[in-house]
């Protein structure tokens, strides 16, 4: 039953720090280390590839309509080699342009990162240096455009912030809003591009984790866990997403800001006393 309410625990807040700007890699290091909790399999890779599978099921329910364009849309601007003023067109190669930086920083140091950096205090830290950046953007960003005046210098630029994530605490949500907020996007434009440029992101990471799973060593678990997690990684991610979208059309990221900071402050204090 403690395994059960600990897979719920960390599903909602996989969910819910998946798309808020506040790091869900990070979180799901300093829940466990906060409350004490030892459970091998809350550090899996099984885990962790059921609670992406239940965020990558929110994105791809919440932007169904959206990806019913989008992909056609991509397919058709390749084979006519043309955009043809098509803004479906144009956003599908918009986010295959944010893609590739990450996928290629996934690649070349994401077991480097997950052997090296994930202590908590530097956790922590890239919550404070993230937070600074997503303050930075939110107060300094020029926000003259929607999403359809969007380049893909700026698009690349977005990708290239995104790749930063890889390391826990800085925020994959957080640092791609950050950019596309600093490229002139406003906040509801630049929360809604990040969701979209999201669903590769996290379809490659499942597949890529789910690999890793099917050829490594797999910590046992009962079938009620696995899906209390994804279950509560679903709904919270729904949740998630569209409170955002809805609070951005009127208010700041600075709630956002502020908690990372608290956050780091608590955690700086436990690891000092613990230590």
């Amino acid at each position: 039953m403690e395994q059960i309410v600990q897979a719920l625990v960390m599903g909602v807040v996989q969910g819910l720090t998946e798309f808020l700007p506040i790091s869900s890699s990070g979180h799901l290091l300093l829940v466990p280390y906060l409350f004490g909790w030892d459970d091998p399999f809350l550090e899996s890779l099984a885990f962790s590839v059921v609670l992406h599978g239940g965020t990558l099921a929110a994105l791809l329910v919440y932007f169904r309509d959206d990806w019913r364009r989008l992909i056609p849309a991509g397919l058709t601007a390749v084979r006519d080699r043309s955009f043809r003023d098509d803004p479906d067109r144009r956003l599908a190669w918009l986010i295959a342009v944010a893609t590739v930086p990450a996928v290629i920083a996934a690649l070349l140091f994401n077991d480097l990162i997950e052997d090296t950096i994930r202590q908590i205090w530097l956790v922590a830290l890239a919550l404070v240096v993230g937070g600074v950046i997503l303050w930075l953007a939110d107060r300094f960003g020029p926000r003259t455009h929607r999403l359809d005046g969007l380049t893909f210098r700026g698009a690349a630029g977005i990708g290239v912030a995104q790749a930063l994530a890889l390391i826990p605490g800085v925020s994959r949500s957080g640092i791609s809003m950050s950019a596309a907020l600093f490229a002139g996007l406003d906040r509801a434009d630049a929360a809604r591009f990040s969701f979209l440029l999201a669903t590769p992101i996290t379809a490659m990471a499942v597949a890529y984790e789910g690999l890793k799973l099917v050829r490594g060593e797999v910590v046992g678990a009962e079938p009620l866990t696995l899906i209390v997690g994804v279950v509560a990684s679903f709904v919270s991610g729904i949740l998630a997403i569209t409170v955002l979208l809805r609070y951005l059309r009127t208010r700041s990221f600075t709630v956002f800001v502020v908690y990372r900071f608290v956050l780091a402050a608590i955690v700086l204090a436990t690891f000092v006393v613990r230590t």
